[in-house]
């Protein structure tokens, strides 16, 4: 099995680090699929309310956006192994130790040192992610690394639904399973990776700053439009939907899960094609659409308040998924040259600090004024990230002198200086 799988890496064009990431990705988003149905109910077997309910799931994003910066530091620190090793560690002990949780306290002490693992291996997945392929293939490698989360979260719930059947702690030890098989998947195919070895030295690469990438008008289009896909994709979708199904279309729990498999179904049909279009037509196409469509799909909620409307407009916020899960993060990619654990970490954060306020801020006009003006503010958002992708420049065609070779990354210890000019563009010295 394991010669057969080496065969397929060696045919493939696109680096093995890519593949093996997407498993890993796979595997723990399969985890959290699992045990996401059941946190809040298991967190009501306690005796709390429905609020306290909803905290075990807040402090695991809060932990999350709270310890970004440190992760991204870490990753520069100790190298992108290191810390994958080490937040799949924590989150797997962590979610093994909730499974046998005898409290409220112990549960939500528990699923927020679950989140800082989690961004420990989110933000150096997606740092090696980056730094494995050549310029030209970096909206395949996201399409890919993100196709393996998507197909994941999509699995897991099924299988979620019938382990809390049986036992609402058998889904915490099955995650706790899931991550030591994402571990597991990692060391084997990764241990003798060239590129790994050249990440766990800290000095055979140089690090793009912070400082430097804020500078850079393509880095703060990326930023600005992770946000806005945090508060729309991953906070509107998933809170203000389903109440907007119940309550202003009266229709039963069905049609948000009709309405969110139409959405993800749409999404991984196009996600290949749009990272194929990222490394050809351009990475600003990309935001500029994805945060168009996005915006339409929410206005059409908005306007349109009906079933048929509701599924098309679904659809297109699908269709949009596709485009800025594969579009920001090849950006990143290209305006980091060597080691970026604080620029990478800090994209992530955009994203999660999105879907922190968004839900808040969205839920409460929802609440005082009504779902149209939350669906509104949420396409004013995107349309805002649309504004500063407007102002970018291309950055397809940055790359570093051995962009071109087939490892697409320069030679151990060749060091490459980004220099910005005034209009934010990009040339390496």
């Amino acid at each position: 099995m394991r010669s057969l799988i080496q065969r397929r890496f060696a045919a493939s064009e696109m680096p093995r680090e890519v593949w093996v990431l997407a498993a890993v990705a796979f595997s723990v988003a399969l985890g959290f699929g699992i045990v996401a149905p059941v946190i809040p109910i298991f967190a009501r077997e306690f005796g709390v309310g429905e609020t306290a309910a909803g905290l075990v799931i807040s402090a695991f994003a809060f932990m999350r956006l709270c310890f970004s910066p440190a992760g991204g530091w870490l990753v520069n620190r100790f190298g992108e192994r290191v810390m994958m090793a080490t937040g799949i560690g924590i989150v797997a002990v962590s979610s093994l130790l909730t499974g046998l949780a005898q409290n409220y306290e112990q549960m939500l002490s528990l699923r927020a040192a679950g989140g800082v693992g989690s961004v420990m291996f989110s933000v150096s997945a997606q740092s090696l992610l980056l730094r494995s392929v050549a310029p030209r293939m970096r909206g395949q490698a996201s399409s890919k690394f993100y196709g393996g989360f998507l197909l994941g979260g999509l699995t897991g719930p099924v299988f979620g639904g019938i382990l809390g059947g049986i036992s609402l702690r058998l889904p915490f030890f099955i995650y706790a399973g899931t991550l030591a098989l994402a571990g597991t998947i990692a060391m084997v195919f990764l241990h003798r990776s060239e590129r790994m070895a050249e990440a766990s030295s800290t000095s055979a690469v140089p690090v793009t700053t912070l400082r430097t990438a804020l500078r850079d008008k393509a880095y703060q289009a990326a930023l600005t439009v992770n946000a806005g896909t945090g508060w729309a994709i991953f906070g509107i979708r998933s809170s203000l939907v389903p109440l907007f199904v119940v309550e202003a279309l009266h229709r039963g729990p069905l049609w948000v899960g009709i309405g969110l498999l139409v959405g993800s179904v749409v999404d991984v049909v196009l996600l290949q094609k749009t990272g194929k279009l990222a490394d050809t037509v351009g990475r600003r196409p990309m935001l500029l659409g994805g945060t168009g469509l996005g915006a339409i799909g929410a206005l059409m909620l908005a306007l349109a308040p009906n079933l048929p409307m509701y599924l098309i407009g679904m659809a297109v916020i699908g269709a949009a998924a596709s485009m800025l899960s594969v579009g920001p993060s090849a950006v990143v990619g290209d305006v980091v040259q060597g080691r970026g654990g604080t620029v990478v970490s800090t994209f992530g954060m955009a994203s999660d600090l999105g879907a922190v306020v968004g839900p808040l801020a969205a839920g409460a006009l929802a609440e005082h004024v009504g779902y149209g003006t939350a669906f509104t503010s949420t396409a004013l958002v995107l349309m805002i990230g649309f504004a500063m992708a407007l102002r970018m420049p291309e950055t397809v065609h940055r790359s570093r002198p051995t962009a071109d070779s087939a490892e697409g990354t320069p030679e151990v210890g060749e060091k490459v200086v980004d220099v910005l000019d005034a209009d934010g563009k990009s040339h390496q010295i």
